[in-house]
């Protein structure tokens, strides 16, 4: 009787995963015929299809049947972003013969070729992006250049020989003349050295920031319960009746075109957490909702956030299309900020079409997920993009946190990872790795953590420091140590010597006769 349950049982979760199957190729197969006329560049089609799947069984919920695939030594579907429809039916063969299936119903194995094909594809496309890395290592390392590297060559020498893959550029800092030195000395370590690098430039896109502080009271410091005014125009006009400490200006005043009572205002990567309290003609009111005990000194230039108001900001400003034409002649990779949707990855794309002379299917785009929409618009941010060009993400975790919340981050860039795995394109972790160190020369436990599930991504990013060389160093052996030990998701079974060593000391028999 028992033998008959698990027979029946095996039976009912065969045809709920072939149910699944078919909803899945169903869904998926509807998803990529909207996308199929767009997408210019072949060796995207694949990858598309697979994102589709991925979509469309991950918009179902796959628990129980984990826990029931689990006893039987089956997969619990938990690793298929490359290659889901074939993950399921690699799952799904083995389960057709636990049930004794025949004929049609028994669906057969994928070929290893097939099986395997979206992780060849993924690492394609990483190294199209990053290059090849000498040292085996698969995930690369990207370097923010700090202005001295325009006059320190024995920098750069040192960043490219410690293990630095990729150069990072940030337009919203400098100006061509550095930009131009910072290269001639990368591409002179390079000779010297014979190691290719990358070369990695961002539009600074429109950053919305304090354009002025004006402290009308005693003290340039706020603390929790106190009334800011943020002002329209020019920083004189807040109203008489404001008896505040402190008034902004904003750099970008069409923030005021959908500011709303309610909404929530945070000053310097949320370090000032306000609330908008009343707007009026001349700006609006906002109660400090939160900060430091000892108070928050106000400065200009720090970054202004409005994370629930829909900003209608083209994310390509004058200086952006200047910029970009720099760009295209230097660089391997433009980094697009603040892009929400696929308009804003088309307009880009219609920007390089004008300017690169037919080359625009070469040139490589890595759109920086930052904000709310961008995350939720992701898969069309993908489509869009990778269609017409060579594509990465970067999860900016700095701003994501600020825009999504802190408590949100960890989840977020676990779905980016999968989305973009998925799609078979690469991923930079970015934002604050080995940051202590970089600073002062003396990691923290949790930064070493940090870098190591970065591990998990295409790229890691670090950004500037007086020990950024050795920050390279630190960073280039925790991710060769980790290339051994996983691989995405997947744990790489290599034999522990802990576990050897344990094994010899206390077993000492021969292993049995077969």
């Amino acid at each position: 009787m028992d033998r008959l349950t698990t027979e029946e049982a095996e039976r009912e979760l065969y045809n709920t995963l072939f149910q699944l199957r078919q909803t899945v190729l169903h869904e998926g197969l509807a998803l990529f015929r909207v996308w199929q006329p767009d997408i210019e560049r072949p060796a995207f089609c694949f990858s598309a299809l697979n994102l589709a799947f991925y979509l469309a069984i991950r918009s179902h919920d796959l628990q129980a049947l984990q826990e029931q695939l689990l006893p039987l030594g089956l997969s619990s579907l938990g690793r298929s972003e490359a290659r889901t429809i074939y993950n399921l039916d690699a799952v799904m063969a083995s389960l057709g013969r636990i049930c004794h299936k025949r004929g049609k119903a028994l669906i057969p194995y994928p070929s290893p070729k097939q099986f395997f094909l979206g992780n060849r594809l993924l690492q394609h496309n990483a190294n199209l992006l990053f290059g090849r890395s000498p040292d085996g290592r698969y995930t690369k390392i990207m370097v923010t250049m700090p202005e001295e590297a325009a006059g320190n060559y024995a920098l750069v020498r040192g960043l490219v020989a410690a293990g630095m893959d990729v150069v990072r550029i940030n337009c919203a800092h400098d100006d061509r003349d550095v930009w131009e030195k910072i290269l001639q000395n990368v591409h002179r370590a390079e000779k010297e050295l014979g190691r290719r690098c990358r070369i990695y430039m961002d539009l600074g896109g429109p950053k919305v920031r304090i354009a002025q502080v004006l402290v009308p009271g005693d003290d340039a410091k706020v603390y929790t319960g106190d009334t800011l005014f943020l002002v329209r125009k020019k920083i004189s006009d807040y109203p008489k009746a404001y008896k505040g400490n402190v008034v902004l200006a904003c750099s970008i005043p069409q923030v005021f075109d959908t500011l709303c009572v309610g909404d929530p205002v945070l000053v310097d990567d949320g370090k000032l957490r306000c609330v908008v309290t009343d707007i009026v003609p001349q700006g609006a009111y906002l109660r400090v909702l939160g900060t430091r005990e000892k108070g928050f000194n106000m400065k200009n230039r720090k970054s202004l956030n409005f994370p629930q108001t829909p900003l209608n900001l083209s994310p390509l400003t004058k200086q952006d299309l200047q910029d970009l034409d720099f760009i295209l002649k230097h660089a391997d990779a433009v980094g697009y900020s603040f892009v929400r949707n696929r308009d804003d990855m088309r307009l880009l794309q219609n920007e390089i079409r004008k300017r690169s002379a037919g080359r625009q299917r070469s040139i490589a785009i890595i759109a920086k997920i930052e904000t709310r929409d961008s995350v939720r618009n992701l898969p069309e941010i993908i489509v869009q993009a990778a269609s017409h060009n060579p594509f990465g993400v970067m999860i900016a975790r700095g701003d994501l946190a600020v825009e999504a919340g802190y408590y949100r981050l960890a989840e977020l860039q676990e779905e980016i990872l999968w989305i973009c795995e998925a799609a078979h394109l690469p991923v930079i972790w970015a934002t604050q790795v080995l940051e202590n160190l970089l600073k002062t020369g003396i990691p923290s436990r949790a930064e070493i953590t940090d870098a190591a599930m970065g591990g998990r991504a295409e790229c890691v990013m670090l950004n500037k420091g007086p020990y950024v060389v050795k920050g390279v160093s630190c960073l280039a052996d925790i991710l060769a140590r980790m290339t051994r030990h996983q691989f995405k998701k997947s744990p790489q079974l290599q034999a522990l010597h802990m576990a050897q060593e344990t094994v010899r000391h206390y077993v000492v028999d021969e292993p049995p006769e077969p």
